[in-house]
């Protein structure tokens, strides 16, 4: 495994009230097979994806030996509960690539290339829903960017296209007033969604709704994943532009200079 995963990177985030759950980076070829063991369940047999490789219930693709896998545990049972994957810039760079350029052009943010992580397959057990996963999740994700010296998060945030879109064309056009990028960070989506009509009100993905409240920015229209049947939101979160609550929880730093203002979070968006 890679030496960016040593346990000390997030033995000391917080256990959010539910001491049967720990984080650590995954350490081991069978830590990363419960993650993708864990993300088939979510992604396969609960929301219908065709993703990726299959075999012995196990969701994984050609990007995971390239990351740095975070998990979640129930200390009862054992079990990975929750998981999220990290693309570091090095890690990128051997790559050739990011994994958001399948569905995004990613010129605009090539300038923040050497602080950039990119964050993915975040996916939670049904049974652990209410909120306690994640935030031990993010804290990891936290003392993980303070070691490394990540200055940038971005990632995919996907929304059901059971509708054929409408919901994602209706979220997008509820949040950009607010949540748009600035110009320079703003991207092409490759596969573009064809224009649905929608009268419907706008049903925010939690995953998203939390995004938002940190900060982060959306970088333009969502583009179609034909392996997951989503509508994918391209979220950037500079730490510089943090939401100050969440900075002093997760005990990151902030700076001045934020190159556009972060307005409170609509009611539309996080509601």
């Amino acid at each position: 495994m890679s030496p960016l995963t040593p346990a000390a990177a997030v033995r000391d985030a917080p256990d959010c009230g539910r001491p049967q759950l720990s984080v650590s980076f995954a350490r081991s070829r069978e830590d990363v097979r419960d993650a993708q063991r864990l993300r088939h369940r979510v992604f396969i047999e609960e929301l219908g994806a065709r993703s990726g490789t299959r075999l012995n219930n196990l969701e994984r693709d050609r990007f995971d030996p390239f990351c740095e896998h975070l998990i979640v545990r129930d200390r009862a049972s054992g079990e990975v509960i929750g998981t999220y994957r990290l693309l570091t810039p090095e890690r990128a760079a051997r790559l050739g690539t990011f994994i958001a350029g399948l569905e995004f052009d990613l010129a605009p943010l090539e300038k923040l290339r050497d602080g950039l992580a990119e964050l993915g397959r975040a996916c939670i057990h049904s049974d652990y829903r209410s909120g306690a996963a994640i935030m031990l999740l993010w804290s990891g994700i936290a003392s993980f960017i303070r070691a490394q010296g990540i200055r940038h998060l971005f990632g995919c945030a996907s929304i059901g296209m059971e509708d054929g879109g409408a919901n994602a064309l209706a979220v997008y056009a509820a949040i950009s007033p607010r949540h748009l990028a600035p110009v320079e960070y703003r991207v092409i989506p490759r596969t573009p969604l064809a224009p649905a009509a929608s009268d419907c009100d706008a049903r925010v993905p939690a995953l998203l709704k939390g995004y938002l409240r940190l900060g982060a920015w959306v970088c333009g229209e969502p583009a179609w994943d034909p392996e997951f049947n989503t509508a994918d939101l391209l979220v950037l979160l500079s730490l510089e532009c943090l939401e100050t609550r969440y900075a002093r929880h997760f005990g990151l730093s902030t700076r001045s200079g934020c190159s556009a203002p972060v307005a409170p979070p609509a009611e539309v968006a996080v509601a």
